[in-house]
C-alpha cells in the first residue's frame, strides 16, 4: 500500500487532522505528531523508493544538490493554498528521511499564545533586544511571528526579518517588510544582520542566534538604536542571559554583560504541553521584563538572583516558569505529570501542593 501513497495526500491529513509534523522515514509507516503524540498511519512500512519517491515530489535540484553535499537540507514548502510546512530533508542509514513541520495558516494573538497585556508593550519600544526561547517544537517561531504580525499592523517601519528558512510570510500592511532567507538570500545570519544596519531597518527578527558572530552582531543592532527580536535554544531567562556571555571568549564576557545590561529589553521562554480539557497544546512561559535592578544583576553576573525579581515582578507581567505551570494545572489544562515533567523546581510545586492539601 506504501508505494501508492502520495505526497499531497498525506500533507492533506496532516492539514485535515491538525498535525504539527509528519516524519517519512525508512521502515516505519509515516507517522503523524498530534497535540505533542506520535500516531504513525496504518500502512505498510516505508522503502527506500518510497521515501525518495516521496522526497522528490517537493525538493527542487538546488535544494538536491545540497543534500548530495552535505547530507541534508532545510526549505520551506506550501501545500497549494492550504498550509506552508517547514521541510527538514536528511540522510540516515544512506536511505532519505523527511520532517515537514505545519506552519499554522492563522496568526495568533498574543491573547490566543496566552502572554500578558504587558507583552505588548515591548513591540513599541524604540530599541532593545526581546528575546524568545525555548526548546525546539515550543513555538518560538509562532509567537515571533504573532509579534512581528501587531508591529505591522500598527507601526509604520522597516521590519527585516532573516530566516532559516522563511516559515510565516507577512504581507506589508502599516510598515515594510522586508525577509530574507538563509542560503537563499543571504549566506548566513550574520552577514544579513550587518547588511541588515545599512538598509534603514526600524526592526529586526533574527531567526536564530545560532553562533557567537550572529549573537555579536544582534547586540549591536539593539545597540545601535534598533528593536531586535530572536530565539535561543535555552530556557529561563538567567540561563538565557548566561549562555549568550558563555558563547564569548573570557576577556570579551564582562563587555558583553554591560552591552546586555544596557541593551536587554525581555527574555520570554515558552514550553509547549498536552492539553487534558481538550486537544491541542498550551503554552506556558517564563517572561522577564529588564528592570533597572535586572540590569544590575545582569551587568555585575549576579543570574542567579534573577528569578527572585521575577517572582516579584507580577505587576509588570512577570512570572517564573512554575507559577505559569501551576496556573495551567490549576485550570484543568495540564496534567500533574506534564507540570512536573518540566517545571524548574518540581519538589518546590509538589510542596505547595501539599501544603493546599494540609489546610
Amino acid at each position: 500500500m506504501s508505494s501508492q501513497l502520495r505526497m499531497n495526500d498525506l500533507l492533506q491529513l496532516v492539514v485535515d487532522e491538525g498535525a504539527s509534523d509528519l516524519h517519512l522515514t525508512v521502515g516505519s509507516a509515516p507517522v503523524l505528531r498530534i497535540s505533542g503524540s506520535l500516531h504513525p498511519l496504518d500502512t505498510d512500512p516505508l522503502t527506500p523508493e518510497d521515501t525518495e519517491r516521496l522526497m522528490l515530489e517537493i525538493t527542487d535540484d538546488e535544494h538536491m544538490a545540497r543534500i548530495k553535499e552535505v547530507g541534508g537540507t532545510d526549505f520551506g514548502f506550501g501545500f497549494e493554498d492550504q498550509a506552508r510546512f517547514r521541510v527538514s530533508v536528511l540522510k540516515q542509514k544512506g536511505h532519505y528521511g523527511v520532517v515537514m513541520r505545519q506552519i499554522p495558516s492563522k496568526l495568533m494573538s498574543l491573547e490566543d499564545i496566552g502572554l500578558p497585556p504587558q507583552v505588548r508593550d515591548l513591540l513599541f519600544r524604540p530599541r532593545g533586544l526581546v528575546l524568545v526561547t525555548g526548546p525546539t517544537g515550543s513555538g518560538k517561531t509562532t509567537t515571533l511571528a504573532s509579534m512581528i504580525n501587531i508591529i505591522n499592523q500598527e507601526r509604520d517601519c522597516h521590519i527585516i526579518t532573516v530566516e532559516d528558512p522563511v516559515e510565516y510570510y507577512h504581507d506589508h500592511q502599516k510598515s515594510v517588510v522586508s525577509q530574507r532567507e538563509v542560503g537563499v538570500d543571504v549566506k548566513s545570519f550574520s552577514l544579513a544582520l550587518r547588511g541588515a544596519l545599512r538598509q534603514d531597518p526600524d526592526v529586526i527578527l533574527v531567526g536564530e542566534m545560532r553562533d557567537l558572530e550572529t549573537m555579536s552582531a544582534a547586540i549591536t543592532a539593539a545597540e545601535t538604536g534598533h528593536l531586535v527580536f530572536a530565539t535561543l535554544h535555552t530556557t529561563g531567562a538567567a540561563r538565557t542571559v548566561d549562555r549568550i556571555v558563555d558563547a564569548f571568549p573570557t576577556d570579551q564576557q564582562e563587555q558583553v554583560r554591560i552591552q546586555l545590561s544596557a541593551t536587554m529589553q525581555a527574555v520570554i521562554s515558552q514550553v509547549l504541553l498536552p492539553r487534558t480539557d481538550r486537544p491541542g497544546r498550551a503554552a506556558a512561559f517564563e517572561i522577564m521584563i529588564a528592570t533597572d535592578s535586572i540590569r544590575s544583576l545582569i551587568r555585575e553576573g549576579k543570574t542567579y538572583r534573577i528569578t527572585s525579581d521575577i517572582q516579584t515582578g507580577a505587576r509588570l507581567g512577570m512570572v517564573t516558569l512554575d507559577a505559569s505551570l501551576l496556573k495551567l494545572f490549576d485550570e484543568g489544562i495540564i496534567s500533574l505529570e506534564e507540570m512536573i515533567r518540566v517545571a524548574d523546581n518540581p519538589a518546590s510545586i509538589i510542596e505547595k501542593l501539599e501544603s493546599r492539601k494540609s489546610r
